[in-house]
C-alpha cells in the first residue's frame, strides 16, 4: 500500500487512529513495566499535529520520513514501550530505509520491504503489512519486546537481536539522529543522552562465572587492572598500543571463563602472549585469552564452548608482569574495546 500521511482523516491499514481536532496523538512515554534510568515512562501525552510535523529537515531527514518516524512512534506508544524502546525503533527504521517504505530489497535480503526491511519468511506478516508503516512497526516492536533485560543492552544490540544485521553495531550511527528526530516530531524532551551509540539503562556488574539472561559472562575475576587503549607498556617502556584488557582473574589460577557460545579456534602459543586461546562465537566475533601456562588451557581445537564455560587458568606467561587475563575481541578481524562491548551485551566488570 502507499504510505499513508498525516493528515484530518488518518487510517493505518484497516486500524484508525485516534484524530482529536485534526491531530495525532501520541503517547511517548510507556508503562511502569519498562520502567528505567534511561527509558522513562508515565510522562503525559503528546499531542503531534499533522500540520506541525516539522516541515524542515531533522538529523538529515525531512517530509515523508518524519511521517514514518512518527508512525513508529505511535506503534511503539500503542503497545505500552517507554521513549528508549520507541526511540530504537526510529534508529532501526533509519538504519534499513531511511525511513522510507521501501519495496525493493538488498544484496542481504532480496526480498526485504518496508521500513524495517522485513523478510517474507512468515515473521513479519503479509507483503501488505510489510509495506504498511504501523504494521511493519508493530510487529517490529512485539519481537523486540521478547528480547530479555534489553534496558541492559545498547540500542544497536537490541536492534540486532530483533532483526539480525550482519554487523551488529550497524544501527550505532543511527542513534542521536534518533533522539532527534524524536524530541522534534514530539516537541518533548526524551531524556535520552546522545553520543556513545546510546543508553544503556539497567546494567548491573556481572557475577564472574555467571550467564546473564542474554547468554554473556564476565571472563574472569575483576578488577579490571588495564585499559584498552594506548599505554606505557609496564615492559617495553614505550607507547604501544593495549589490544585489549587486563583482569585481575582472581589470582594465580583463577577460573577463566568463555564469554559466550563458540567454538575454539586455537589454544596454544603466540609471540608476546604465552598461551592463548581464541573463540569464534559467528557473525565475525572472535574472542582472545592470553598468559595462561600450557597446563592452564582447558580445551581444544574444535571443542564447542558455552558462554560461562570454564575454559582456562589465570597464569603469568609471555609478556607478563604478574598473574592476570588479558582480554581481547574482535569484531571482522579488527579489536574493538572489550569493556565496551562486554557493557553493550550487559556484562559490566567487577
Amino acid at each position: 500500500m502507499a504510505n499513508p500521511k498525516l493528515g484530518p482523516v488518518i487510517a493505518v491499514g484497516l486500524i484508525p487512529l485516534t484524530v482529536i481536532g485534526g491531530a495525532l496523538t501520541f503517547l511517548l512515554l510507556g508503562t511502569a513495566a519498562q520502567a528505567g534510568t534511561c527509558n522513562p515512562t508515565g510522562g503525559p501525552t503528546v499531542v503531534v499535529d499533522a500540520a506541525t510535523v516539522p516541515q524542515g529537515s531533522v538529523a538529515g531527514y525531512s517530509g515523508e520520513q518524519l511521517v514514518n518516524a512518527a508512525y513508529v512512534l505511535r506503534a511503539g506508544a500503542d503497545l505500552g514501550l517507554g521513549v528508549r524502546d520507541q526511540t530504537i525503533g526510529v534508529m532501526t527504521a533509519m538504519g534499513e530505509s531511511s525511513l522510507r517504505v521501501i519495496d525493493y530489497g538488498d544484496t542481504a535480503g532480496p526480498d526485504s520491504r518496508g521500513l524495517f526491511q522485513q523478510r517474507a519468511n512468515g515473521a513479519w506478516g503479509s507483503y501488505e503489512d510489510r509495506m504498511d508503516p504501523y504494521i511493519s512497526s508493530t510487529n517490529f516492536f512485539r519481537a523486540m519486546m521478547r528480547i530479555e533485560n534489553r534496558d541492559a543492552l545498547a540500542p544497536t544490540i537490541v536492534a540486532h537481536r530483533t532483526q539480525r544485521n550482519s554487523d551488529p553495531y550497524h544501527y550505532e550511527k543511527y542513534w542521536d539522529g534518533a533522539v532527534q528526530i524524536v524530541e522534534a516530531v514530539t516537541g518533548s524532551p526524551t531524556g535520552l543522552t546522545p553520543g556513545n551509540g546510546g543508553n544503556v539503562c539497567a546494567g548491573t556488574p556481572g557475577v564472574p562465572g555467571e550467564v546473564n539472561p542474554n547468554g554473556w559472562a564476565q571472563p574472569s575475576a575483576g578488577p579490571q587492572t588495564s585499559d584498552y587503549g594506548m599505554r606505557f607498556h609496564p615492559i617495553h617502556h614505550e607507547w604501544r598500543m593495549h589490544a585489549g584488557i587486563d583482569l585481575d582473574g582472581g589470582g594465580c589460577d583463577g577460573p577463566i571463563w568463555s564469554v559466550n557460545d563458540g567454538v575454539v579456534t586455537r589454544a596454544g602459543t603466540a609471540s608476546g602472549y604465552g598461551h592463548v586461546i581464541e573463540i569464534d562465537h559467528g557473525g565475525g566475533l572472535r574472542t582472545r585469552y592470553a598468559h595462561m601456562y600450557a597446563n592452564g588451557i582447558l580445551v581444544d581445537v574444535g571443542d564447542r564452548v558455552t558462554g560461562g564455560q570454564n575454559i582456562a587458568r589465570v597464569g603469568s606467561d609471555g609478556t607478563s608482569t604478574a598473574c592476570h587475563l588479558h582480554f581481547e575481541v574482535y569484531l571482522k578481524g579488527e579489536h574493538t574495546d572489550p569493556e565496551a562491548y562486554l557493557a553493550a551485551v550487559g556484562v559490566q566488570i567487577r
